[in-house]
This record gives structure tokens, sequence and C-alpha cells, in this order.
């Protein structure tokens, strides 16, 4: 079915207005009144979570006899460490907080902070990755909570197995694999993205494999210093062994697959160049790919390059070389008439025109994607992490962030900016707000 509603997750923190984050209903039914309109907020109860990324407790699985109920929204804080629990199914127009672990709990049981990417396992319960420890130092893995009870069970891996930073995962039941990504240390990252930490160890660069019964680490691979590997998806197909993952500093995406026994291999398929650029804090500006999204019938990736600014679809073709066949300019820094100046730019003739739908100047970057089930409508936030937000898109914190919708065309390739969709979280009552991540309760390309 199309959507009818979206959830996304908002926050206040790093905006100077001292309010609680909240869970945002859209309505997303163009026959409604109401169509692109926040229709409903859940305030949470405490004060700068850091909201950031969601998930649903109930997967999808290929025997199911029925549709997936998808009844309960898990919300890990990136900042704070609690975990919100919101139930959806008994009024998804007006979701309710059903349960809520403490920080503390996680602190003690896990040795864990800094929550970042929930997903339910296949045997039901969910999994959280964490990005680093109580400290704020890095270090990976991840978090159980019980799919019915949503109790924290304790830490999924053996402690001995951490990687020294965490961010997202995916895995790949019938080849008994999980594959997860780098991110970076939170204390350093926490201060906001500064080029003197480069080259010391600071942002991530491996990409991990795992056992997922007998949850150990079997392979790493390291794709480069300061490489940054964020989101990680294998294709949808629950036969295929292969899946992509996005690097942020080098915009380079990988390919993996399986090969021969229980070995997984790693290949450059795209690499988005820097820009040389003068008026930035380097005289490189890096192609920071924040999310990677691939339609329900594996036919197209999607990037979004938060600092360029633009959202890309790639062809995804058998021979294994992805072909760009969509291009959209949604905001960024390279912006003309901005303070950046472009001096070299192996792709583009001129610098992009700045984006206003329905009398809104658009700042910020494309973030966090969603994609419907037919793959027509992309939906696209541009807040990636509020310090940096701050840093980098500063009239994008102080007039809110935005929610549009790309239109997509399914059969050639192509996108279009709709200039009819708008959510304008600069207008929310108590003030103008982040939003990051997007999910749909009838389903969507990331559950």
């Amino acid at each position: 079915p199309r959507e009818e509603v979206a959830y996304v997750t908002c926050t206040y923190r790093e905006t100077c207005i001292d309010q609680p984050d909240f869970l945002a209903t859209i309505d997303l039914n163009p026959r409604s009144p109401c169509y692109c309109q926040v229709i409903h907020r859940l305030p949470m109860p405490n004060l700068k979570d850091e909201l950031h990324s969601s998930g649903w407790s109930t997967g999808c699985t290929c025997f199911d006899s029925g549709p997936t109920k998808r009844t309960k929204l898990i919300l890990p804080c990136l900042i704070s460490s609690r975990i919100y629990v919101v139930d959806v199914g008994s009024q998804c127009r007006a979701p309710k907080l059903c349960k809520m672990i403490e920080p503390v709990d996680v602190f003690w049981k896990c040795n864990k902070g800094y929550l970042n990417v929930p997903r339910s396992l296949p045997n039901g319960d969910v999994l959280i990755a964490n990005t680093g420890d109580p400290s704020g130092n890095g270090k990976g893995g991840f978090i159980v909570l019980d799919g019915e009870t949503f109790e924290l069970k304790g830490n999924w891996e053996n402690e001995c197995e951490a990687p020294p930073t965490g961010y997202d995962f995916w895995y790949q039941p019938r080849y008994n694999v999980l594959i997860s990504s780098a991110g970076a240390v939170p204390k350093r990252a926490g201060r906001g993205f500064c080029p003197n930490d480069l080259k010391k160890g600071i942002y991530g660069r491996r990409l991990n494999v795992w056992n997922l019964s007998c949850r150990t680490l079997t392979q790493c691979f390291d794709l480069g210093e300061d490489s940054l590997p964020l989101s990680v998806k294998f294709l949808h197909n629950p036969d295929a062994a292969e899946g992509y993952v996005s690097c942020a500093l080098s915009g380079v995406i990988y390919r993996f697959y399986k090969c021969e026994a229980n070995n997984w291999a790693v290949e450059e398929v795209i690499r988005i160049p820097a820009k040389d650029v003068t008026g930035w804090i380097m005289p490189k500006m890096p192609a920071f790919t924040v999310d990677l999204i691939i339609s329900m019938d594996d036919r197209y990736l999607y990037l979004s390059n938060w600092l360029h600014g633009d959202i890309r679809q790639y062809e995804l073709s058998k021979n294994c070389k992805p072909r760009l066949v969509g291009q959209v300019f949604v905001g960024g820094s390279i912006l003309r008439g901005g303070p950046v100046t472009v001096c070299r730019d192996e792709e583009l003739k001129c610098q992009p025109e700045p984006l206003v739908i329905k009398c809104k100047r658009v700042y910020g970057g494309p973030s966090k994607l969603q994609l419907s089930l037919d793959g027509k409508r992309l939906y696209v936030t541009n807040s990636f992490y509020s310090t940096w937000d701050k840093q980098f898109y500063p009239n994008m914190v102080r007039e809110g962030s935005v929610m549009l919708q790309i239109d997509v065309d399914t059969e050639k390739g192509g996108l279009t900016v709709n200039k009819n969709f708008l959510v304008d979280f600069g207008k929310e009552p108590n003030g103008p707000c982040l939003a990051h991540d997007i999910h749909f309760p009838c389903g969507d390309s990331t559950s």
C-alpha cells in the first residue's frame, strides 16, 4: 500500500531551545486536508536526548502468512543513551510512549553508550548498534532488547569482540552474516568536525563481518585512512549475498560480497571526487555520503551527499558497476552566492542554485532517506547530527530543517524535486527543530 503516515525523529539539541525531542507524525495522503503537515507530536520526557535513528521492533520475514504488523517503534538516543519504545499500533496517527530504558541501565549492564541504529533480529529480539562507551570513547558492538518485553538483555557480542568504533549494520540470515560499519569517536565528534582530527584515528575505517548465530567477529576490512564507513545495506533479495557501504569522508562506495567458503570480499564501485574550494574549513570538500538506500526491487541505489548537497540515483546492473542515472541538488555547501567558491570540480560546470519550495529557502544538505515501497517517492530530511548541523549549516539550525519529496523515474532513472511537498520544521509550536530519521508503518525500504 501507498504510505499515508510517516514518523520522523526530531531534536532540539543545539538549537538554543530548551524543549524535549519529539516524534513527529506526518500526513502523507495527498487527498488529506493535512497533507505534508505534522499532525501529531509525541514529546519525550527528557531534554537533550538527540533522537536520531529509529527502527521497528518487528521486521519482515519471507514466511509470514499475513502482512507484518509494525506496532512498536524503537527510539535509541545518540547522546543520552536512553531508549524509548513507542506504541504506534493502538493509534497510528497519535503514537504514545510505552516504555523507557534509562542510560544508567545501559551503562552498568552493557558498558555501552551513544546508541544509534536499531533493527529486529530473526529471533524477534531487537539489536541496537552503539558508537561508544559511557565516557564517549570509541567502542563498537551491540546491545539487545527482548522483542516482546523490551527489557534490556545485555551485550550481543563477546566483550573481546567489540570493534574500536561502530555506527550502522545489516544482516543476511540465509548466509548467517551481519556486517557493521565504523562511525567516529563520540566525544571527539561531539566537539564538531576538526581537520586536525584527520589521520588521528578519530574517524573509523573498518567494515566488520560477523557470524550471526555465533555472534563472533570473523573478518575486518580496512577501507582506508579516515574513510568513515557509515550506512550499510544488503540487497533486499533474500538469496543475494552482497550489499553496499558508503564512506563519508572518502566519498567511496564499496560493494561487499560473499566469495569462496564463508569469506567475504569488498571492491570499490563508486567514487565521488572531492571539490577544490575556497571559503571553507579545508581546501578540499569531500563527498560526505550520509545515507545509502536500495529500492525494494534491488534495481536502484540512492545516496545522500550532505556537504555537496545532491541526492544521487545509481542503476545497479548485473556487472556490479553502478551507473549514475539521476541527480538533484537540495541544498548543500557549494550553492551559488554562498561563502564557498568551487575552484575545481570534476563533475559540475557551475555551482548549483539555491532551492526554494513554497517560498522557503532550503538550507542544509540531504541527510536521511526513505523510499516508498513502489520506489516512486524518495523522502529526505536535512539534519545529520545537531553539533555538525550547527557548525556547517547554522541557518538551517536557526530556521529549522525540512522534509522533502523527490519524484523518481523508475523506468529510465531520474530525480525531480516535488515543488508541492514541504514539511517545514521551522514552524513548530516550540520553535524550529532538526528532523532526521523517517519510517512508514505500512513498510519501507529500510525495514
